[in-house]
């Protein structure tokens, strides 16, 4: 009997900030956390690096393009879901071009840029704490492995 390994998921978040503010979007109609503000963020698809991943999901859903190069990992979240595990990775972009603009409207509602020291209330919770984390310094955290999800 062949042995089945464990799977774990991979997501890529980019924080771009500009004069204390950062860039924050509005889930809707994803099946989750519908309603909540959220980063830049996506799967990984596989075959592609972390800071990849990163790039093309800048251009997918906000319009802009960021070179991997331009890309720093400032974080990483091991996080326990109801979905199962995933390894979440945090990435600062320092430069990009182009202007934002919100390119999955089916996917998010709203695109906007709120201050870093003040997020919304309604951010969801792993995305505040890694946010926390990098305003801290905190390269690595858990998340959700207490049964808080």
């Amino acid at each position: 009997m062949q042995k089945h390994w464990f799977a774990l998921h991979g997501a890529v978040y980019i924080l771009f900030i500009q004069d204390g503010k950062l860039l924050m979007l509005r889930r809707t109609n994803t099946n989750y956390e519908d309603g909540k503000m959220s980063l830049v963020a996506g799967k990984l698809d596989g075959g592609e690096e972390v800071k990849a991943a990163a790039a093309r999901e800048a251009w997918e859903e906000s319009g802009v393009k960021v070179d991997p190069a331009d890309l720093d990992v400032v974080g990483v979240m091991h996080r326990a879901s109801d979905s199962g595990e995933w390894m979440d990775f945090f990435l600062k972009a320092n430069r990009w071009e182009g202007e934002f603009s919100n390119k999955e409207p089916h996917k998010c509602s709203e695109l906007a840029w709120h201050p870093i020291d003040d997020l919304p209330h309604d951010t969801i919770a792993h995305v505040r704490k890694a946010v926390h984390n990098y305003r801290n310094g905190i390269f690595y955290d858990g998340y959700g492995w207490d049964g808080t999800k």
